[in-house]
């Protein structure tokens, strides 16, 4: 892959449930070490638009493609294994397995169990807490304990890039602030990031670019968090919403 290739590039994709699409002809794209926010109103295809990128629902048209090759007519599972990862909304672990249990499951590609060890000691660093409780069921957990744990199974898949889906939802300040850390920790190593988030300052607080997604398509991009301040995107959004 060139240097210069994006790390995600996204071209009239088509998606939906049932007869009804939801995504409607979204376009846009990732740099190679790039963090892109998403933010608009809820029920408007951000969390849609991850799940067909990562293919747990089918595109009925348009093209993906991961570090310069297509990807939207692959598995789910041949995308995480060319290092896409998705952690999605809610949480979703097993909740009788241990945390090390869980980190240690989520590096089954070959890449990732050869990186099991390394990435591990990275997890447990970047989130001391998993490590002082490695032996607790995921049940057991808080819920900012959980979202560490989520986006610990996702960096144990060894991602060359991930995609996170509203990791603040149902956090405290003080664990968004925390989360915030780790999440600019872990794009310092390069790894481009796609974030979905709805809390604005938080998103402002990450990002390169933020496009906003209204109505399954994306209606407006800003180039730098700078470019508006937080009151005008806050109008925006909710602008936006009662449209």
């Amino acid at each position: 892959m060139s240097n210069n290739t994006n790390a995600l590039e996204i071209a009239g994709l088509r998606a939906g449930y049932d007869a009804s699409d939801v995504l409607l002809g979204m376009s846009f794209h990732v740099g190679p070490t790039e963090r892109v926010g998403l933010f608009g109103p809820n029920g408007h295809g951000k969390t849609t638009l991850l799940n067909t990128i990562s293919r747990v629902i089918r595109p009925r048209a348009g093209d993906v493609r991961f570090m310069g090759e297509p990807i939207d007519q692959l598995a789910p599972q041949k995308i995480v294994a060319r290092g896409l990862i998705h952690v999605p909304q809610a949480n979703r672990l097993f909740p009788d397995m241990q945390i090390m249990e869980t980190l240690e499951l989520a590096a089954f590609t070959p890449r990732a169990r050869e990186e099991l060890k390394t990435n591990l000691d990275y997890v447990l660093n970047l989130f001391p807490r998993l490590a002082e409780r490695r032996r607790q069921q995921c049940k057991t957990l808080s819920g900012g304990e959980r979202q560490m744990l989520s986006i610990g199974a996702g960096l144990m898949c060894a991602p060359r890039m991930l995609m996170l889906d509203e990791p603040t939802l149902g956090l405290s300040p003080k664990l968004k602030d925390e989360l915030a850390e780790a999440i600019s920790e872990i794009s310092s190593r390069g790894i481009p990031l796609l974030l979905v988030e709805q809390d604005i300052a938080f998103i402002l607080s990450l990002v390169d670019r933020m496009y906003l997604v209204d109505h399954g398509e994306i209606r407006r991009e800003i180039n730098r968090s700078g470019e508006l301040d937080h009151q005008e995107i806050m109008d925006m959004y909710f602008g936006s919403e009662g449209a």
